[in-house]
């Protein structure tokens, strides 16, 4: 493993994790003058493909927060209708995708996290998942930071699960064991046609806030304890929006056991909104 990685991920230890988020999430709620300037510089650095933006002009956003979570243009997204294929809930990057193992999931080479952990800690929770299959997908601050639904369904439950707030940067998730399993996220349960789906939503460091549609932001305030709430009524449609983030992240999604055909999709591999990640297998082709 290259010392680089080691070096760029040692001061995220010491670092006051939450305080610089919440300074971050009140900086890009500000109103000013120099707004569109700095959104400009932004787009330069990350390479934003502003042409996709249902607002490409940088002063239509009166502030960061306002551009990080800019909605595209409608129909540049479609969303792959057949039934029985599981779309991406994201536009970024594959990170790992593979089948969970006795509750074990891959982060990168030599390190596993637990499904157990991952969802807050409730084995009933974690149960459907022990032998499933999962995708962990990377957003870049460049990419568009709205979550939408890939199948349809029905939430059961959404679990906020306090942690620290560790980059989820490549250079990150190969020194720092369970990441995804420490940093603050928030877990939504779905019932589907398909079985059990699990979205996570996990923070990091300058991911200044996560929302879903159903409860509006959910943090900060940053909590310490865990935190489980129920919306009976929520019912979502495939390719509709479920939340977002503030800057970018990463969404994991976990399925049930040995019911979804990946084909070629592998890590490393750019993905976008809506389009197919896997392919259902009958009951039959599943055993």
């Amino acid at each position: 493993m290259p010392l680089s990685d080691y070096l760029k991920t040692w001061p995220l230890y010491v670092l006051p994790q939450h305080a610089i988020s919440c300074l971050v999430y009140r900086l890009t709620r500000v109103e000013s003058n120099w707004t569109p300037a700095a959104i400009r510089q932004f787009i330069k650095i990350f390479k934003v493909d502003m042409s996709e933006a249902e607002q490409a002009d940088p002063k239509a956003y009166k502030s960061f927060n306002a551009f990080f979570t800019r909605r595209l243009k409608p129909a540049l997204r479609p969303v792959d209708q057949d039934p029985n294929v599981l779309t991406s809930p994201v536009d970024g990057q594959i990170s790992q995708v593979a089948a969970i193992r006795e509750g074990q999931i891959f982060q990168a080479k030599g390190f596993d996290y637990s499904v157990l952990e991952l969802l807050g800690g409730s084995a009933a929770r974690a149960q459907p998942f022990l032998n499933g299959q999962f995708t962990t997908i990377y957003l870049s601050p460049r990419d568009y930071h709205r979550i939408h639904m890939p199948l349809a369904g029905k939430l059961i439950e959404q679990v906020y699960v306090p942690g620290r707030l560790f980059s989820v940067a490549g250079h990150t998730v190969r020194t720092i064991p369970r990441l995804f399993a420490r940093n603050e996220r928030v877990v939504a349960i779905f019932d589907t046609e398909w079985g059990k789906m699990a979205l996570v939503l996990v923070g990091a460091i300058n991911v200044a806030a996560i929302e879903t549609v159903w409860a509006g932001l959910i943090t900060p305030p940053h909590q310490k304890a865990i935190r489980v709430e129920h919306y009976p009524a929520v019912s979502l449609a495939k390719g509709e929006e479920m939340g977002r983030f503030n800057m970018g992240s990463t969404v994991i999604v976990l399925l049930e056991k040995n019911t979804w055909d990946w084909g070629d999709l592998a890590a490393h591999q750019p993905v976008k909104m809506g389009m197919k990640l896997a392919e259902w297998l009958s009951k039959t082709e599943a055993v």
